[in-house]
């Protein structure tokens, strides 16, 4: 599979998704330490749902989603994407997972989010990106303030998994933090 340099950083580079990668995607969202992570854990992801999917969410002037490469060898490694863009408001969600577990907890996905983060004050004129994050996650939280998020909310016991209850963190980031202008 051949991949494009649409947004380039040092370490990894984003390309828009391509269907060919249905499979990989559809892998890594199988695995619990991924699907758990994203309120994902009762869906069963096929194949055939994730062509299904890529195609249905290319086609949305409110989604945009790429594939997380490493620039040393072109490994697609993950998914980043703005969900739910509103362009009067300027203002998206943003959502990304890391497949294997090899390449977690080396900075991709903070090197991927803030390439993502500038890319959607820079070419899509927002001004304010957010996402959620359950408690038991603290590695993305931490990867999230690394970017320049700050949590402005949190739902308590929102979120069931494996016998327990956790919260629901809301985190987001503004245009002028990101450049430091607050």
């Amino acid at each position: 599979m051949k991949y494009f340099k649409k947004i380039n950083g040092e370490r990894v580079y984003l390309s828009p998704v391509h269907s060919d990668d249905a499979e990989k995607y559809a892998r890594w969202l199988s695995d619990p330490e991924v699907s758990d992570y994203h309120g994902m854990s009762h869906d069963v992801i096929t194949v055939m749902y994730e062509e299904s999917w890529i195609k249905e969410n290319s086609k949305s002037s409110r989604n945009y989603f790429f594939g997380i490469v490493k620039s040393e060898n072109d490994e697609l490694i993950g998914n980043i994407g703005f969900m739910n863009v509103e362009h009067i408001h300027r203002t998206a969600t943003v959502g990304i997972f890391i497949g294997d577990t090899e390449n977690r907890s080396k900075g991709y996905g903070t090197e991927a989010m803030k390439l993502m983060v500038g890319y959607g004050f820079d070419v899509l004129n927002l001004n304010n990106i957010k996402l959620n994050v359950f408690s038991f996650n603290e590695r993305a939280v931490k990867s999230y303030k690394k970017a320049g998020f700050k949590e402005y909310g949190r739902r308590r016991q929102a979120y069931y998994l494996n016998g327990k209850y956790y919260d629901i963190i809301s985190m987001d980031i503004l245009r002028e933090e990101f450049y430091g202008k607050n």
